[in-house]
């Protein structure tokens, strides 16, 4: 952007400019409106490009205006209300909108803007502020206006001390109609106003003048500025010569053809500077004395014209154009993406070291590369912005482009690498392919982050880039997550305290007459009546810090032996963070927050957030993690963050609206590349279930991710531990051991077919894997009904070394898709239950505890029992044991508890994989649990766990079965005492 220090100067120019006739010799195009006693002279100084004044030159008859001014008048207005009704048409619901600051008294330049500008159609804001206003008050208006999408030009009627170069140029470039600003008029003298525009009074003295500047020397009076600068600009480029000089009659040039007054100071132009014939554009309010009126009484007089009228039709023009532009900007565009050049090494440095030697391109960059516009963004650093919702309501006619799921296996230590897989892909299809794409991931929690697990950026040249950024605090949202969660932790605490020191009466209550309702009606109007014992909502925090895993609260003298056990959960496992994924906008989120259930009262009945009167404070807090975070791949493509739900007690899959909006940015044939967490069994699951009812999209592919050595654990390879080598069986080939793990692989394929959606298996290859070994995998998948099984090379070799992966994804992606879901909403709780267990997990069947089925019958009751269900079990298995792996088969799904989600919307069963201290163990006898030395001997046995029964509790026997209570049990290195 040029910025033109020389031209910094006040433009001052003035409405209702006219053309006389004179008797003496000089042709002037004058700035009065309406006839005035001669000899007098009022001065009107305005900001908006013009000036109100009216200058008497000797008597003379009324003056109309010329027949060519006139014209010139009506084609523009004529030509903005066709371009408006144009823009209206193509956008019913458009309405451009002219601003206008003022500073001081009403004149006839201010009513002439108003006036053409209704003429036409525009809408008009009129901002008024004092004359004695400051320069930072005007800046700050004009702030407020640039960041207003709905201002599509803006003019400064202020007074000529205000008027300074700060205040100039702190309108943005797309409003600036009076094309003053120091960039506006750099880009004019450059030759280009694609962005920019033509001053309006500049343009009109043009106009007036056009057939007369070939080879005329035109003297421009009056100090430097912006008008000055377009008008020298604009005389050369139709032929003439422009001159310049300041108001001292010492340096006019006496030969000049045309003599155009820029400048509002007061001054005299002596007749003896003047040659007959020459003709005078007074764009300012200048004096030309007497004497100059008594020497030249010899030349025929003229037709009056008006300059400030022209100019004011032509500052509406340009409205009208920065409307048009505005209109275009919202459209769809093509992305014009530079992919980063990659140059990987081997051996494949660390994840840290790759990282650091790629340099992203700044993130405003970016986004203007895949059509995000400028107000659209907020920037966290070089690397990060938010993307803001309103782009959703922009491109809402845009169509979607295709939606890629990837799974993965069942999990096992040696991990199978999905969001590795996910950025490859992207990487390959953008970078490559040249095919609009973008990844949708989780943000990762800090917990796993430094745990054993590790960052979730991918890794070697399949990265999101910086790591360190993605995989620590990010732009804040889980910050913004803990702080919401904790602050209605505190005022349940705060709400109970309260109520058991203060009687009804000091509580008070708001209603016309008080004295009608009974003690019971008082008590239901001021309290909660909050049971501590029922409080399910706890404290978060984004730390593995065990030693708050069970906590004490209430010690301090100020909470007057209030005391109760509670505990602190992980951050991402809140409510909050699946509302957040879920949620469609803002305020579908207030209202999700507002139905979380945190307790239930003496009564039974549930306490919400809402009843606590904090779901406004909890949706503040929100309003920024609710925008998703625009990062990059190794090799430039996009990629949001957003979201990181866990998979158990949530649905595990990165947020509605980060998809929703990448899918409008890539376009019809683009694709967008998301992940579901776990296994197959447990994220895709719940991506179909779950995240496909909420946002009521459909997938269009399914990339299951598997590696061989993984398959090998699977079919029976020994177990491994952390930073342990691994064994041979991992590293050295071994077909029988792959062979038998692909009936996970075969399973995983089966379950995507449930649902109706092709399947691509994408094996992550890694150095240690044989030809042999790949091939049997790929063709296994195949045989199971995969469209295409591909070993994958991203991680060594960037998106090229997934090419073939993106290939197989376009072509399943235009196959016939037949997307189902699994189950009916309207089917009973236990029902739904049982359909995930036997379809999904091939369970023979469910049993359900005492309690869970309590649970169930009462979330029915309260209107809950539509809801979809959200399985919280061990993502090591197909079933509820860990250890199984492969496809387990013949087993009892245990449900121990049911739990449910309102806020997210989701019920969440509790699947029985372990014992807990507090818990009631109940043995199956029909499963031959043997009991050697008080330790599990057969590894067959199931365990049910019946979390808060009481040892003296009768349970009722399940049908067709026996149970048998245990006064102890060692599980592992627990002892339970029932």
């Amino acid at each position: 952007m040029l910025r033109l220090s020389v031209i910094r100067g006040v433009c001052r120019s003035f409405s209702a400019r006219s053309v006389s006739r004179s008797r003496f010799g000089v042709r002037i195009l004058r700035c009065d409106r309406e006839p005035v006693p001669p000899g007098s002279c009022n001065w009107t100084s305005t900001r908006d490009g013009s000036s109100s004044s009216s200058i008497q030159v000797g008597k003379h008859p009324n003056r109309t205006r010329s027949l060519g001014e006139k014209d010139a008048i009506r084609e523009s207005i004529q030509k903005s209300k066709k371009e408006i009704a144009a823009l209206q048409k193509s956008q019913p619901a458009f309405n451009p909108v002219l601003a206008i600051i003022q500073a001081g008294e009403d004149d006839q330049v201010l009513e002439m803007n108003k006036k053409i500008a209704a003429e036409i159609g525009l809408n008009v804001i009129h901002i008024c502020l004092p004359r004695e206003c400051s320069e930072d008050e005007v800046v700050e208006e004009i702030l407020k206006l640039n960041e207003d999408s709905k201002v599509h030009g803006l003019v400064l009627h202020l007074p000529a001390a205000t008027q300074t170069s700060k205040v100039l140029n702190t309108v943005k470039l797309e409003k600036d109609i009076d094309g003053v600003s120091d960039i506006n008029v750099g880009r004019l003298i450059q030759g280009d106003v694609s962005e920019g525009f033509v001053p309006p009074l500049a343009r009109a003295v043009i106009e007036l003048l056009d057939k007369s500047l070939e080879g005329k020397t035109v003297l421009i009076i009056g100090e430097n500025g912006p008008i000055e600068a377009a008008l020298q600009c604009l005389i050369q480029r139709k032929g003439g010569v422009a001159m310049s000089c300041v108001w001292n009659s010492n340096n006019l040039q006496k030969q000049a053809d045309i003599v155009v007054l820029t400048n509002g100071k007061p001054g005299e132009i002596p007749p003896n500077c003047l040659s007959p014939g020459t003709t005078v554009i007074n764009c300012a309010a200048a004096v030309v004395s007497e004497g100059l009126n008594s020497q030249h009484r010899d030349v025929e007089s003229m037709v009056e014209m008006g300059v400030g009228t022209l100019a004011a039709a032509l500052r509406m023009e340009n409205v009208v154009e920065s409307s048009r532009r505005w209109v275009e900007r919202q459209q769809y565009k093509q992305w014009n993406l530079r992919s980063l050049k990659l140059q990987p090494l081997s051996p494949v440095p660390s994840d840290i070291e790759i990282s650091r030697g790629q340099v992203p391109k700044p993130v405003d960059l970016l986004a203007k590369e895949i059509g995000l516009l400028a107000d659209e963004i907020e920037v966290y650093g070089k690397a990060k912005a938010k993307v803001r919702l309103s782009l959703l309501e922009r491109l809402k006619e845009q169509p979607d482009g295709k939606y890629v799921l990837v799974a993965g296996i069942t999990p096992t230590p040696l991990g199978e690498g999905k969001s590795t897989v996910t950025i490859g892909l992207v990487q390959a299809l953008t970078a490559h392919l040249q095919v609009n794409s973008f990844a949708c991931l989780r943000q990762p929690s800090q917990g796993p982050t430094f745990g054993v697990k590790g960052g979730a950026a991918g890794g070697g040249y399949a990265q999101v880039i910086p790591m360190e950024e993605f995989n620590l605090h990010l732009t804040g949202d889980i910050h913004a997550i803990t702080a919401a969660n904790n602050l209605l932790a505190a005022a349940i605490d705060a709400r109970i305290l309260h109520e058991s020191t203060q009687s009804d009466k000091r509580l008070g209550i708001n209603k016309s007459d008080p004295s009608t309702l009974t003690a019971e009606e008082i008590t239901s109007f001021v309290r909660l009546d909050i049971d501590p014992a029922t409080i399910t909502w706890q404290r978060v925090l984004d730390t593995n810090d065990r030693f708050l895993r069970k906590i004490t609260v209430g010690q301090a003298n100020t909470e007057k032996g209030f005391i109760r056990q509670t505990q602190f959960d992980i951050a991402v496992a809140s409510e909050i963070m699946a509302i957040l994924a879920l949620t469609d906008g803002l305020a579908d989120m207030k209202d999700r927050l507002g139905k979380m259930v945190v307790a239930s009262d003496k009564k039974g009945h549930p306490v919400t957030a809402e009843d606590l009167g904090v779901t406004g404070a909890l949706a503040v807090l929100m309003k920024d993690a609710i925008k998703p975070t625009l990062m990059q791949t190794l090799e430039g493509s996009p990629v949001f963050v957003h979201a990181g739900p866990f998979a158990n007690i949530a649905h595990g899959n990165s947020s509605v609206l980060a998809d929703k909006i990448a899918l409008k940015l890539v376009g019809e044939g683009g694709f967008v590349v998301t992940e579901a967490g776990f296994g197959a069994d447990i994220g895709m699951e719940k991506f179909f279930n779950i995240k496909c009812r909420i946002s009521g999209l459909r997938p269009n592919v399914v990339v299951l991710v598997a590696t061989v050595r993984a398959l090998k654990m699977h079919g029976g390879g020994p177990n491994v531990s952390a930073g342990a080598p691994l064994p041979k069986e991992y590293t050295d080939e071994n077909l029988k051991l792959v062979a038998d793990g692909c009936c996970n692989l075969q399973k995983q394929i089966q379950i995507a077919h449930h649902f109706g959606v092709p399947v691509v298996v994408a094996l992550n290859v890694f150095k240690t894997d044989t030809k042999a070994e790949t091939d049997l995998v790929c063709q296994i998948a195949k045989d199971a009904g995969a469209s295409d099984a591909v070993p994958c090379y991203h991680w060594a070799r960037g998106g090229k070394g997934s090419v073939e992966l993106a290939k197989a994804v376009r072509e399943a992606a235009n196959q016939q898709n037949s997307f189902k879901f699994l189950y009916d909403l309207q089917l009973p709780i236990v029902e739904k239950i049982r359909t995930v267990a036997q379809k999904v997990y091939g369970a023979e069947d469910i049993e359900l505890s005492p309690e869970a089925q309590t649970k169930i019958d009462n979330y029915t009751k309260q209107g809950f029992g539509t809801l979809p269900i959200c399985m919280a079990k061990t993502h090591l298995s197909l079933s509820h044991l860990p250890d199984k792996k492969g496809v387990p088969t013949g087993f009892i799904l245990p449900i121990r508890d049911v739990r449910a989600s309102i806020g997210a919307g989701f019920i969440y069963p509790l699947v029985g994989t372990g014992l807990s201290r507090n818990s009631s163990v109940l043995l199956n006898e029909n499963k031959q649990q043997h009991l050697r030395g008080g330790k599990k001997k057969e590894e067959r046995v199931y365990i049910t766990v019946v979390s808060g029964i009481q040892s003296s509790c009768e349970v009722p026997p399940p049908p067709n079965n026996s149970w048998v209570k245990l006064t102890h049990f060692h599980y592992g290195n627990l002892h339970v005492h029932c």
